[in-house]
């Protein structure tokens, strides 16, 4: 029920989704049962092949995440998260309220033993058809130099695991690739990533970096991370404004892209973009699959044992 476009968007989202996956793959839908029912018939789709759980109420976007989370118990969110801790579904995916969906990934699923702080990431796109996996990209404005070096293992088993990168290149976003460029904090993280064994580290990246072949993973802090990943949905729309036609800037449309996973919980959790359409919810639905069966979060606590 989620999303600007819900739940249209979604269930729409689901039907297309449903029909790349295999028989052993359930969806389970989340929301107001006849609603669903309606509009998968309007699509033609069996309501059999998919799970659907009644939930009565919604987490508007416009409310206070925290208080809506505890107060709202028949919200597809609230109800999502519990599904996700019985152990019900393997992975929870929505477009709906941001605040409530990170309120439910720190208070149900919870962080990790050993993770400081999660981190949500970004793909961008690369002109060969690869990804380059930026993070953080909002979750946490404020770092430290260990957070920003845990950030680099987060990146590159992600990147591993899910995108199948072989010894990810892991670069730390700075003003400049010497070692002694930057603030206070990119100069203690350098200092931390060099040499390490965590990871592959390959040394400061600059701005115009971000879209090279070399680089698989970039580390920043969420306020840097949200204004670069801002400013790539605003190159898509000037292109877009223009109506230049460019396979490449079309995959800067995030309003397709698949969602993105909260790094460092013990649960698959995919966070949605609230614009998403149903391309972008049947793709968040593909991604939370390769999520689920990367087994992303036991890597996560197997490498912090």
């Amino acid at each position: 029920m989620g999303g600007d476009y819900a739940p249209e968007a979604c269930v729409a989202g689901a039907v297309l989704a449903q029909q790349l996956l295999s028989s052993e793959d359930k969806i389970v839908l989340i929301g107001d049962k006849a609603k669903i029912e309606e509009l998968l018939e309007k699509k033609e789709a069996a309501a059999s092949a998919f799970e659907i759980v009644h939930a009565s109420e919604v987490i508007e976007m416009g409310d206070h995440p925290s208080k809506a989370f505890q107060q709202k118990v028949n919200s597809s969110i609230h109800i999502g998260f519990k599904l996700l801790a019985t152990g019900q579904i393997g992975g929870f995916a929505s477009a709906g309220s941001t605040g409530a969906m990170m309120v439910g990934a720190m208070y149900v699923s919870k962080s990790i033993p050993g993770i400081i702080r999660p981190a949500i990431t970004s793909p961008i796109p690369r002109q060969s058809g690869k990804t380059t996996i930026l993070l953080d990209v909002g979750l946490n404005p404020d770092c430290k130099p260990d957070v920003l070096y845990q950030y680099g293992i987060l990146g590159s088993l992600y990147a591993e695991y899910v995108y199948g990168y072989e010894k990810p290149k892991v670069g730390l976003l700075n003003i400049g690739s010497e070692e002694e460029k930057g603030n206070l904090l990119t100069k203690a993280a350098y200092t931390l990533m060099q040499g390490s064994k965590d990871f592959n580290f390959i040394g400061n990246v600059e701005g115009h970096d971000l879209f090279s072949e070399d680089i698989d993973v970039i580390v920043c802090d969420g306020f840097v991370g949200n204004v670069v990943l801002k400013m790539a949905e605003a190159v898509h729309h000037v292109v877009k404004h223009r109506k230049l036609e460019d396979d490449y800037f079309a995959r800067f449309n995030f309003e397709n892209y698949g969602g993105t996973p909260v790094l460092g919980i013990n649960s698959n959790v995919i966070i949605g973009h609230g614009i998403s359409n149903d391309i972008a919810i049947k793709n968040m639905i593909l991604h939370t699959k390769g999520v689920i069966e990367a087994n992303l979060p036991s890597k996560i606590k197997e490498f912090f044992k």
